[in-house]
Formats: structure tokens, sequence, C-alpha cells
């Protein structure tokens, strides 16, 4: 009993712990962080301003060796439609993505994603992912080349591309640009692109001199700002990327931020980018050719972050013509898009860019079952009901001995309080006579703890497949659930918004946490209340406190976890029936509102 009590102390104290570090530690230290980043965009304006928005450095060195300077000459902004006017470029029109490229170094700096809204309403503007670097919210991809001065001019962030006709880049229309040097070399690019997010992009050089020349390809992505919602720990949000035998690499901003480059060596193969939560921007360098790559962060004229690669040098021989391809990827991190990509361009680990977690194995098929179920009823929160039913049906066997256990230690109840009766304080000696008496009626009493624990997994990898697929953006349950990876919009405290004043966030108490609540105090009736004061007191206000902690997660799975209760609560009555044990849960249910009339 005293070893019960510690137990249900320990659970109450850690539940207590998490939520007072919640209030009292991480949301100040949000709201620090934004204000210290808010001062400190302040004093770089006003630097950049005294400055009189002009940049002096022209090159960017790193562990991938010296790249044409990425930032755009100046430190001041302007809007994104000025931006967009003053620069020539080559309209962007697929079923999934519109925007533009910028002659102006071959630049993808203008994307936007036709079927993405910035909230539920249609009617909001859609996302924008990438703009130009004058911009407040510059975001970029280029491709270019390092030369020598045997090389002459090649194509870099200033260069000026001739766009060979006067078609738009469509998923069914490529585009060619050409660029000729002083030098003899021609480039010829020709750019593609999927109905999807994939873009394609061939150079061709062509060496019409008497001599060899050599020189490297490089590639960035490029972008000066950072989410402004703070990344919570179970979702990477930076640099990542998968590096060929160097393997998956994540780095957070601040990682740039505290040591300006992460350098993480030499690889062969592979891809590399900026991930968002639900969007990304990625280079695949030609599979056959090593290449250094790096994570930065500049701080010359405007502040940005980049991703980059530099591969080993390429020489073309006097009148050769030689070919390299490279993939861009910019849009929404679909699941099954991504996989497609990774399997159609032989891409190694592409689904990595899907933060799937250390437990991706359980996590991945979690999602793609929910999936199958979602597109044949057509609603991911039925999806979700429907797979908690089957991984129910899983675990079975090991609830039905779960429950079956605890029926038959309550059969027992009565030869256990003569054991305690007859030791009395001899805690060794009842112990004995206790795992004796477990032994002869052949009860296991651990069999109840592999249910919870196997649990554990299931509720973290659904947790993650609602908060980070983009799936699950937006989709909508019924009536007023219109955004399952949001937590439930309304509030007990302003009687579900029939009252007309919003309360505080920590007071957003919405229905479906009160049902959740309700399914888990029910549960937790089935059984006979301990008679331990402490115990007692924790099986009557566990409910309460998790309703209050799940309130401000996803309605998706607070939804989940009502749903589960409900279906543990027939589960575990069947089982209690069949085995013969009285279920308490109207007993105690009556006794409790005994309890209220009498103190009433």
């Amino acid at each position: 009993m005293e070893n019960n009590r510690n137990y249900f102390v320990a659970i109450a104290l850690s539940v207590l712990i998490l939520v007072a570090w919640q209030f009292l530690y991480v949301n100040p230290k949000i709201e620090a962080d934004r204000a210290a980043l808010e001062a400190q965009q302040a004093v770089q304006a006003e630097q950049n301003k005294a400055a009189g928005g002009t940049a002096t450095t022209t090159t960017e060195t790193g562990a991938s060796g010296t790249l044409p300077a990425g930032a755009t000459p100046g430190s001041t902004t302007e809007s994104r439609e000025a931006a967009l006017g003053g620069s020539q470029r080559v309209e962007i029109d697929t079923p999934s993505l519109s925007g533009s490229i910028n002659l102006a170094g071959a630049r993808l700096d203008d994307l936007k994603l036709k079927d993405f809204h910035q909230t539920v309403d249609k009617s909001s503007p859609i996302i924008t992912l990438l703009s130009p670097a004058e911009t407040e919210h510059g975001y970029f991809a280029e491709l270019g080349y390092v030369g020598s001065e045997a090389t002459g001019q090649v194509p870099g962030p200033q260069t000026v591309w001739t766009h060979e006709g006067s078609g738009k880049l469509t998923a069914t229309t490529p585009v060619k640009l050409s660029f000729v040097n002083d030098k003899g070399l021609t480039f010829t690019r020709t750019i593609s692109v999927d109905e999807h997010y994939m873009f394609q992009v061939v150079d061709a050089i062509e060496n019409r001199s008497e001599a060899p020349v050599s020189l490297s390809p490089y590639g960035r992505v490029t972008r000066f700002f950072k989410p402004t919602d703070p990344s919570v720990y179970v979702l990477h949000e930076g640099f990542i990327g998968v590096l060929g035998e160097l393997g998956l690499h994540e780095v957070k901003y601040s990682e740039t931020e505290d040591e300006t480059t992460v350098a993480p060596g030499k690889a062969t193969g592979g891809w590399l980018g900026i991930t968002d939560k639900y969007w990304a921007a990625a280079l695949v360098p030609p599979q056959g050719t090593p290449y250094e790559t790096r994570f930065s962060h500049f701080t010359d004229g405007r502040a940005r972050y980049q991703a980059d690669y530099r591969q080993d040098a390429v020489t073309v021989a006097p009148g050769q013509t030689l070919e390299l391809k490279n993939l861009v990827f910019g849009g929404a991190k679909e699941v099954p898009i991504i996989d497609q990509y990774e399997a159609s361009y032989s891409i190694p680990r592409f689904d990595l860019m899907i933060d799937w977690g250390w437990f991706w194995f359980f996590t991945k098929p979690m999602f793609q079952l929910m999936d199958f179920f979602y597109r044949y009823f057509g609603n991911f929160g039925i999806a979700i009901l429907i797979t908690t039913i089957v991984v129910k049906a899983l675990f079975f066997p090991l609830a039905n001995k779960q429950y079956a256990s605890m029926a038959n230690m309550k059969k027992i109840q009565p030869k256990m309080e003569e054991l305690k009766a007859k030791h009395g304080d001899d805690r060794m000696a009842l112990q004995q006579a206790m795992m004796q008496l477990y032994k002869e009626e052949k009860i296991n009493p651990l069999a109840g703890c592999w249910p919870i624990l196997l649990q554990i997994p299931v509720f973290f990898a659904l947790y993650k497949v609602i908060y980070v697929t983009i799936e699950m953006r937006h989709a909508p349950f019924f009536g007023w659930i219109q955004d399952l990876s949001a937590p439930d919009p309304t509030s007990l405290f302003n009687l579900f918004g029939l009252l007309p004043y919003d309360v505080p966030h920590f007071l957003m108490i919405g229905v479906w946490p009160i049902v959740m609540g309700i399914t888990m105090f029910l549960q937790m009736r089935m059984n006979p209340t301990p008679p331990d004061p402490t115990q007692a007191m924790i099986f009557t206000w566990m409910p309460l406190i998790f309703t209050f902690m799940l309130a401000a997660f996803p309605a998706g799975l607070v939804i989940y976890w009502a749903w589960n209760n409900l279906l543990s609560i027939i589960q575990q009555g069947i089982i209690m029936k069949r085995h013969g044990v009285k279920i308490e849960l109207f007993d105690n249910l009556k006794g409790l509102f005994r309890k209220k009339a009498g103190s009433a």
C-alpha cells in the first residue's frame, strides 16, 4: 500500500511539475525570446539605415570554399510587388504552383502554393513559399558556378540569362535559358517542373575555346528570416540534409547563430535544404560527384540563413559539351509526393524531409493506416476513430489479459485482506505470502502494465502524425472542429461562444477536452475507490488535471483519447462481466453523489 501511494504521489507531482514548467518557465521564455528577437531586428534595421544601405561583402567563405555573395546589395527591403516588378522574369504556372523565375541568377525566388491557404478560410491568401531577396521575407534557391580567370564570367547571382522564347514554365512546357561569356563558354539551362513541386535543372556547358576549363558547380537555399512561432521539441525546423555516407543532419537556426557555420564535411549523393513544419526548399545535386556542404548564418549587410554545397571542379575540354542535372524541390511536404520523389529520382532517404522522429518505423505506418481510411471515408476525424479501433483490436489479447488480471485481483481481495490481518507490519512475510497467493491463483500482478506501456508509443506516434503531417493541416471533422491539427476552439468559460468575450489561452477548455475528461473519469470509476486517501485524491483529480493539460493539444489527439477511453470502458465492462466481477462504476457514481449531497 505504501509503495502504491508513493507511486501515485510521484505521478501527481510529475504532472504538477510539467504544468508549472509550462506556465512559469516555457511561456515566459518564449515571450522573452520573441521580444529579444524583435529588439535585435530593430537594432539591425537602425544599423543598416545608418550604413546607408550598402553592403561590401562580395563573397561567402566557409567549408565549401568561396561562393559568389548571395545577399542582395543593400540592406533595406522593399515590397514584394516592387521587387517582382523590378526584374525580368519567366512566369511559372502549374496545377500546384504559381510564381516566376528571376532571370538575374536564374533564381527560383517567387513561388506560391495554390492548394494551401493561410487559414481554414478558403478565401484567405494562398501560401507564399519563396520571395525575392530584396523583400523582408526573402527566400530563394539558386544554382551557379565558381570559376577563375581562365573561365571568365560564369553564371552566378548577378548573371542575367536570356530567355529563349516567350512561353511560361508549366508542367508540360519547359523553358530554356542561355548565357555566353567572353571566354568561349556557352551555358544553356533547361528548367522543367512536374505537376507538383519538383524542378529539374539541366545545364549544358559548351567549351568553344582552345583550352580546357575547370569550374565548380554550387547550389544554395537562402532565407532572410526564420519562423516567428517557437519550434516545439517534437519537430525540427531549420537546416536539414541527408548527405551521402554522412547520413541525416538536422541543424537548428540557433546552432548557426552561435557557430556561424556548421560544416558536416564532404559527401557524395544526397540532398540538403531548409525545412519548415509543412513546407521545404531543398537541392538535390548530381549524385555521382563529391561535394562540400555547410549550413551558415551570415550577418553582413542583412542577416540570413543559408544551406549550400560546392561540388568538386569539373573540366570541360575544347569542343566538348558537359551536361549537369540538378533537382530543386520547393513546396508542401505531402507524404505520398515525397515518397514518390524518393523512389522515382532515387534520392537517398528523401522521406526524412518529414520529421517522423526516432520512431519513424512506427509513426509512418500509423499515418499510412490513417491515410488509407481517409481515402475511403474522406474525413481524417473518422480515420482517427477507425484507426483507434484497429489499434484496440491489435492490442486486444494484451488488454484482455490486463482486465482479466484486474478482475482476478478483485476476486482475491478478501484473501489479501486476511493476509494483511495475519502478518500485520511484517512486510517481508506479507510480500512472500502475497506472491504465493498470486502463484496459486495463476495471477500475474504485472500483466496490467504491458498494455499501458504499449499505449505510450501509440499515443506519441498519433500525436506526431497529427502535428507534423500537412495532410492534417486544416483537416475538418464535424461541427466546430475545422482543423484537427489545432486545439478545440471553444471554451467552457464563455459558454462555448454564447457569451461575447474571449478568454485567456489557458482557459480554452473546449467541448472535446471536456468529453475526454468525462470518459477518463468514468474509466477510472470502473474500479473500486482506493482506500488510501492520497490515492483516492489522485483518483478524483487526475481527469480534471488531464482535461486542462490536453486542452492545448490538437483536437484530433483529444478526440482519439476520448474515443479510446470509451472503447476501453466497453471492453473492460464486457471482460469483467465475463469473469463474474462486479462493475463498480454505478456504485462509485452513486457513492460520489451521496457524498456531494451529504456535504451540501
